[in-house]
C-alpha cells in the first residue's frame, strides 16, 4: 500500500507539472485570453507523461513484480532503473536529432545549389536555402546575418558544424571559401558534396540494417531470465518466492543481476564498436 502511494504521488506530481507547462503555452499562443481548460481526467493531460515521462514506467513494473513476490526489492531496483532509462532515452533522441540535422545539411546544399542556378546570389540563395530546410541549427542568425551583410560567411558555417549531426556545414564552408577565392562554380561544390554527405547516410543506414540483428539478439538475451521465471510458474513453482526469501535464491538473484548487466553491456559494446567503425 506504501508504494502504491508512493507512485500515485509521483503520477500526480507529473501530471500536476506538465499542466502547467500546458497551461502556459495555451495562454501564450491564445495572446494572454483566456482559454478552456480540459478536465482533469482527459486524455491531454495524460498523454504529455507518456510521452516524455517514458522511464517513469520502471515504476509500474517494478511494484507489480513487488507484490508479486511480497517484497521491497524489484521496487528499490525499479527506482534505480528510472535515472538509467532515462539517460537511454535521451541518448537515443540525441542520435534521432542528429540524424534529422544531418538529413537538413544535405537537403541545405540540394537547395542552395539549385537557387543559385535560378540566378540568385550566393547570399541570397544562402538565406532562402537556410529559411526553408532549418539546417543551421543555433546558428542560424548568425550565419543569415554573415550571408546577408557580408560578414564571414565560412566562420559563420564553420561555428554551425560544431553541432551535433550539422558536420556536414564545414564541407559547405570550403565550397563556399573556395568558390569567393578561386571563382569555381559553387553550385557544382555543392552538387558534389550532396551526393557525398547522401552516400555517408546510406552506408550508415545499411550499417544500422545490418547491425539490427545484433541488437535483436542482444534484446532476446536480456529477456532470457524472464522466460525462464515464465517457465517456473508454467510448472508450478512460485520462483519469486524463491529468489526473494531464501538465501540461496539471493544469492542467486544477486550473481544473476551482475551476470546479465555484464553480458548486457559487453554485448552493446560489441555492437557499438561496429557502428561507430
Amino acid at each position: 500500500m506504501c508504494a502504491a502511494a508512493v507512485c500515485a504521488g509521483a503520477a500526480a506530481w507529473l501530471i500536476t507539472g506538465q499542466d502547467r507547462g500546458l497551461r502556459r503555452a495555451r495562454l501564450l499562443l491564445a495572446g494572454g485570453s483566456a482559454v478552456a481548460e480540459p478536465p482533469w481526467w482527459a486524455w491531454e493531460r495524460l498523454l504529455p507523461v507518456v510521452r516524455l515521462r517514458k522511464e517513469w514506467l520502471c515504476l509500474p513494473v517494478a511494484l507489480m513484480v513487488a507484490v508479486l513476490g511480497k517484497s521491497l526489492v524489484p521496487l528499490v531496483a525499479g527506482a534505480a532503473a528510472v535515472p538509467l532509462a532515462r539517460r537511454r532515452l535521451r541518448a537515443r533522441e540525441h542520435r534521432k536529432e542528429e540524424d534529422r540535422r544531418a538529413e537538413r545539411v544535405v537537403a541545405l546544399c540540394g537547395a542552395v545549389a539549385g537557387e543559385l542556378r535560378a540566378g540568385l546570389q550566393p547570399g541570397q540563395a544562402l538565406l532562402s536555402g537556410a529559411r526553408s530546410t532549418r539546417a543551421l541549427g543555433q546558428e542560424e542568425a548568425a550565419v543569415l546575418a554573415a550571408a546577408r551583410f557580408g560578414g564571414d560567411v565560412p566562420g559563420a558555417l564553420k561555428a554551425a558544424a560544431r553541432q551535433p549531426g550539422a558536420q556536414g556545414l564545414a564541407g559547405f564552408a570550403a565550397c563556399w571559401r573556395v568558390a569567393v577565392d578561386s571563382g569555381a562554380g559553387l553550385a557544382a561544390g555543392l552538387d558534389r558534396l550532396e551526393a557525398a554527405l547522401r552516400a555517408e547516410r546510406d552506408q550508415r543506414e545499411d550499417l544500422a540494417a545490418q547491425l539490427a540483428g545484433a541488437w535483436s539478439t542482444v534484446v532476446l538475451l536480456a529477456l532470457l531470465p524472464v522466460a525462464g521465471l515464465g517457465m517456473g510458474w508454467a510448472l508450478g513453482a512460485d520462483p519469486l518466492d524463491v529468489l526473494f526469501h531464501t538465501p540461496g535464491g539471493i544469492a542467486c538473484l544477486v550473481a544473476g543481476g551482475l551476470l546479465e548487466a555484464a553480458g548486457l553491456f559487453w554485448a552493446g559494446r560489441i555492437v557499438r564498436a561496429g557502428e561507430e567503425t
